[in-house]
C-alpha cells in the first residue's frame, strides 16, 4: 500500500457552493503476486439464442476438478419427450392481450380465431440500418398482438425459456434442485445477438430480463448479463465441435457466415496464435444484413397466393398450411436440381388439377422454387462478395439455421469457388450453433488473465514542490489544503497500468478520506471521475499547465453514490490553528467480474458494507 496526497473534488452539482467542495487523502490497495490467484469456483452459465423462428438454450455447470461440459436444453413443454429437439418455436399466443401459451404449445393457436400470435418479433428489434440493407430484404413484419408491447413479448418468452431450462437442469443433473437453488442467483446469462445490434437492443433485453424476474435490478443485469455476436458464438461452436479446420494455422484468415432466420452475420477472422491457446482476431468490420429463412418463407407465400389466385385453395389459412409444409420439407431439401418439389398440405379429397393440386398435394417446378429463393440468396452472395473483397480468405464456414439449405451452400460454392474460396459447414446440426457457442465463448473469456487495454486512474493531488519544473509550471493550480499544506491539482493516480495482467475476481481499492469545511448541500450525487490514458508511458498528470486534458487522456465515466447517510458518521479533524473540518471515508473499488471491469463506491455504516450503483467500465 502507499499513501497518495489529497486533491480537490469538483462537485457534480453545478449549484454546489465552494464550501461543499471536498478534498481527500487516498490509499491504493493493489493485489500482488499470489493475491491475484483465486481458486476455481463453482459456476452456472446459461446461454440464450432467441431466434426469429426458433430458439435454444445451452448451459454449463462448472466446478473444481471437472472439465466443463456445454449441454443443450432438449426438452421443451409441448414437444414429445423422445424428440430430443434443442430448438423451440419462437412463438407466444395471446387472447385478449394475455399470454396463454408459449413455444411449441403456442403452435396450435396459430390461425385460430380469437387468438393473436407474437411471431417473428425479433424483426421489430432490428435497427433501421439492418431493415433496408439489401434488395429483397424488405418484409411485412407481423404486428404484435393488440395491447402488447415488444418488451412484454420478450419478457414472456424469456421467462418461458428460463423456467424450462430450470426444469430441465433439475431433472437431468444429479442433485440438480439443490445446485440450481445455490447457483441460480449468481448465474451468468449470455445472449447471442446479431452483429448489427448495439446498446439499444441490449438494453431492451436487460429490461425484459428484469421484467421477467430473471435479474433482480439494473445493477444485477449489468453484472450478470453478457452479449456475444452470433458470429463469435458460431466460431466457438465450430472450434469445439468440428474437424473441418485442418487448414487453420497461425496467420491464416477465414470467414464465418451465420445465416439465420432473419439476419445473416458475416465476419472475417485471423488466427494470431495456436499455442498455448488459440487466439482469433476479427478483421475489418463485421457485416449484418436482414436476410435469411423467413424471407424465403414470405416469398413462398407471395408466389403461392399468386399461383392459386382464383382457386378454392388460395385462402389465407390454406396458403399458411402450404407455407408451413414448404418450410418443413421442400425448402430444406431443395438443392437447385429437383424438378419436382411436392408440398403436402391437405387430404386425398383436395383436388384441383387446373391449379396443379392433386390429392392434397401441389407440385412446384425447379424454376418456381429457385425463384422463391432468388432474392434472399442473391443478397447473401453479394454480401459475401463485399466482405471478402481485398481479404486473403481461402475458407468460408457456413453456419446457422438457413445455412443448412443445400441450395444456399451450392450457390455460394458456385459463386465463390472461382475466387479460390472453399465453402464448408460444421459436421453437426447448425441451428444450435449460436446457443452452444455462446457458452463456449464465455468459458473461453474466463481462461487466463485479462490484459488491461489502457491505463486507468483518477485525478489526485501532490504536495507542491518548488524544485520541480512541472510543479512550477502548474503553480496556478496550487491551493492551501485544510491541513495547512500547499498542494497541486491534476496529478494522475494510476490504479491499473496498461498491459497489466488482471485475474478474474481481483479488486483494486482506492481508500479515500474527503474533507469538508462545512456540511455539503448535496451528497446524493457524490462521485469520482475515472480517466483512462491510451498512450504507452504512464503520465504524471491528467492535464497540461493550461488545464487541458493531455493527448491520449480521456474521461471514461463518473462513479456515483448517495453518501448522505454517511454525513452523520463523518469525523471532525483539526487543521490550521483554530480551523476544523470534517472527514468522510469511503472506497472506490475497481473489480474484474467475469468478463467485465466494473467500478463502484463502497463504504461502511454501522458495521455493515454499503454499495453504490455498479458502473461497467469495459467488457473484455
Amino acid at each position: 500500500q502507499r499513501t497518495e496526497p489529497e486533491r480537490s473534488l469538483r462537485p457534480l452539482n453545478p449549484t454546489s457552493t465552494a464550501q461543499s467542495v471536498g478534498r481527500f487523502d487516498e490509499v491504493v490497495d493493489r493485489p500482488r503476486g499470489s493475491e491475484l490467484q483465486r481458486p476455481q469456483q463453482e459456476k452456472l452459465v446459461l446461454s440464450f439464442d432467441i431466434g426469429t423462428t426458433c430458439s435454444a438454450v445451452s448451459f454449463v455447470h462448472s466446478y473444481p476438478g471437472a472439465n466443463p461440459e456445454v449441454r443443450l436444453v432438449t426438452r421443451w413443454p409441448g414437444q414429445p419427450l423422445a424428440s430430443g429437439d434443442s430448438k423451440v418455436p419462437t412463438l407466444v399466443a395471446y387472447r385478449d392481450s394475455v399470454s396463454i401459451a408459449t413455444g411449441a404449445e403456442a403452435v396450435e393457436f396459430v390461425g385460430q380465431p380469437d387468438y393473436e400470435i407474437a411471431q417473428w418479433f425479433k424483426l421489430h428489434l432490428h435497427p433501421e440500418s439492418m431493415t433496408s440493407s439489401a434488395p429483397g430484404s424488405t418484409i411485412e413484419i407481423p404486428p404484435l398482438p393488440t395491447g402488447v408491447s415488444l418488451l412484454q413479448v420478450y419478457s414472456t418468452f424469456l421467462r418461458f425459456m428460463y423456467q424450462s431450462t430450470s426444469g430441465f437442469f433439475e431433472e437431468t443433473t444429479p442433485g440438480g434442485s439443490n445446485i440450481w437453488q445455490r447457483l441460480e442467483p449468481h448465474a451468468t446469462l449470455v445472449f447471442a445477438v446479431p452483429n448489427g445490434w448495439d446498446l439499444v437492443q441490449q438494453n431492451i433485453l436487460k429490461q425484459a430480463a428484469l421484467m421477467a424476474g430473471i435479474v433482480r435490478s439494473e445493477d444485477d443485469a449489468a453484472l450478470r448479463m453478457e452479449f456475444v455476436t452470433e458470429s463469435e458464438a458460431s466460431v466457438q461452436y465450430i472450434l469445439r465441435k468440428s474437424s473441418i479446420i485442418p487448414w487453420l494455422r497461425e496467420g491464416s484468415t477465414f470467414a464465418v457466415v451465420d445465416a439465420g432466420g432473419s439476419t445473416v452475420d458475416s465476419t472475417v477472422f485471423k488466427c494470431l496464435a495456436m499455442s498455448p491457446k488459440m487466439i482469433l482476431k476479427m478483421v475489418g468490420i463485421s457485416k449484418c444484413m436482414q436476410a435469411g429463412g423467413v424471407f424465403v418463407d414470405r416469398s413462398a407465400r407471395v408466389m403461392l397466393k399468386e399461383k392459386l389466385k382464383g382457386s378454392d385453395y388460395g385462402d389465407e389459412i390454406t396458403v399458411t398450411d402450404m407455407v408451413s409444409e414448404f418450410e418443413r420439407k421442400a425448402k430444406r431439401l431443395f438443392n437447385g436440381t429437383s424438378d419436382s418439389n411436392i408440398i403436402q398440405f391437405g387430404s386425398r379429397r383436395d383436388n384441383d388439377r387446373s391449379f396443379g393440386i392433386i390429392q392434397g398435394k401441389i407440385t412446384l417446378s425447379r424454376l418456381e422454387v429457385a425463384g422463391i429463393f432468388e432474392d434472399t440468396i442473391r443478397s447473401i452472395v453479394n454480401s459475401c462478395m463485399e466482405l471478402l473483397k481485398g481479404q486473403n480468405v481461402k475458407n468460408l464456414i457456413l453456419v446457422g439455421g438457413f445455412g443448412e439449405s443445400p441450395y444456399l451452400r451450392n450457390r455460394l460454392k458456385a459463386d465463390l469457388g472461382p475466387q479460390g474460396v472453399e465453402v464448408t459447414i460444421a459436421e453437426e446440426p447448425l441451428k444450435k450453433a449460436a446457443a452452444e457457442g455462446s457458452s463456449s465463448w464465455y468459458l473461453q473469456q474466463l481462461l487466463g488473465n485479462k490484459v488491461a487495454p489502457f491505463t486507468l486512474g483518477v485525478e489526485s493531488t501532490l504536495p507542491f514542490d518548488q524544485n520541480r519544473r512541472d510543479h512550477r509550471e502548474r503553480r496556478a493550480h496550487a491551493y492551501i489544503a485544510d491541513d495547512g499544506s500547499t498542494r497541486i491539482r491534476d496529478a494522475y493516480l494510476a490504479l491499473i497500468e496498461k498491459d497489466a495482467s488482471l485475474e478474474s475476481g481481483a479488486e483494486i481499492i482506492l481508500k479515500a478520506k474527503t474533507s469538508f469545511e462545512q456540511q455539503p448541500e448535496n451528497l446524493k450525487d457524490f462521485g469520482r471521475e475515472i480517466y483512462v490514458f491510451d498512450g504507452e508511458l504512464k503520465p504524471n498528470w491528467t492535464r497540461d499547465a493550461k488545464g487541458n486534458l493531455l493527448h491520449n487522456m480521456r474521461h471514461l465515466c463518473t462513479v456515483t453514490a448517495d453518501l448522505s447517510p454517511l454525513w452523520p458518521l463523518s469525523n471532525m479533524a483539526e487543521g490550521q490553528p483554530g480551523f476544523k473540518y470534517w472527514l468522510l471515508e469511503y472506497e472506490l473499488v475497481i473489480s474484474l467480474i467475469g468478463t467485465k471491469m466494473a467500478a463502484r463506491i463502497r463504504w461502511k455504516k454501522e458495521g455493515k458494507v454499503a454499495l453504490g450503483p455498479i458502473h461497467v467500465i469495459r467488457d473484455f
